[in-house]
């Protein structure tokens, strides 16, 4: 391979990252024409997912690995622009506690979290059966990534680093909580770290070079990256500093709403 798995799994979560924060950090006008133009990507994406589907070389492997990767920024836009998000736009109510607190707070995201669901069904329907499993499996890690976190903020982690969150997404931070730990974040980590040694056992054991090592490869350094995000949410510091300079603004502006201390 001319470029190394976990060099181009590396490379496309670092481009895609900083090309949403820098997007979502533009003016407010632009963000209808840049969705726009993320959908087309994404329906360009999904053909060649289409034309891949039947190539077991590691070629058709970072082709899925990349049209996933298109196809997740896409949607991360839409939620991040406040176009796809959910029913409720309001802050959490101070005395909301249990299955009412949990309700709410679904019904912040939970058109996101359905049109990412619908999407991944989509991506295993055109790969059903086929040779290259790269796209839908990428897609599945990375919707399972975005669930723990967000189970994880919900019941509490030390750092939220909630600064990707743009002011007309602040009412968010009021369904996340401060807290030292919670029971869900050790199995979580456990679980990332054995899905990480799985893919890479699994690309091991694959032949050299082939599209099942590449595909293996890139999961593992796709779980890899997730454990490294998990444990900022309990370290003495921001990963959200990492994209400040991707950002096209400097916002300075006080968040209204806050998340809950607790603990």
């Amino acid at each position: 391979m001319s470029v190394p798995p976990l060099i181009f799994a590396l490379v496309m979560w670092f481009v895609g990252t900083a090309a949403v924060v820098w997007l979502d950090s533009r003016p407010r006008h632009t963000f209808a024409a840049s969705f726009r133009l993320a959908g087309g990507a994404a329906l360009i994406a999904l053909g060649a997912v289409w034309q891949s589907a039947g190539d077991t070389t590691w070629v058709g492997s970072y082709i899925g690995f990349s049209a996933a990767i298109v196809l997740w920024g896409w949607h991360e836009m839409g939620f991040l622009m406040g176009f796809v998000a959910g029913p409720n736009k309001a802050p959490c109510p101070p005395d909301a506690v249990g299955w009412t607190r949990l309700k709410l707070a679904t019904n912040t995201v939970i058109h996101h979290e359905i049109s990412i669901a619908i999407n991944a069904l989509v991506l295993f329907a055109l790969c059903w059966g086929q040779a290259n499993q790269a796209a839908p499996l990428t897609f599945l890690l990375l919707f399972v990534l975005r669930l723990s976190a967000k189970f994880n903020l919900y019941l509490g982690v030390p750092n939220l680093s909630d600064e990707v969150f743009p002011e007309h997404l602040a009412y968010l931070k009021s369904y996340f909580r401060v807290r030292w730990m919670n029971p869900l974040f050790p199995f979580a980590v456990a679980g990332w770290v054995a899905i990480t040694i799985w893919s890479w056992l699994a690309a091991e054991a694959s032949p050299a070079n082939s599209g099942a090592a590449a595909t293996a490869t890139l999961l593992a350094g796709l779980a890899a990256l997730g454990v490294v995000e998990h444990l900022f949410l309990v370290l003495p510091m921001r990963d959200a500093k990492m994209w400040t300079w991707a950002s096209s603004t400097k916002k300075t502006e006080a968040q209204p709403v806050k998340p809950v201390a607790i603990d």
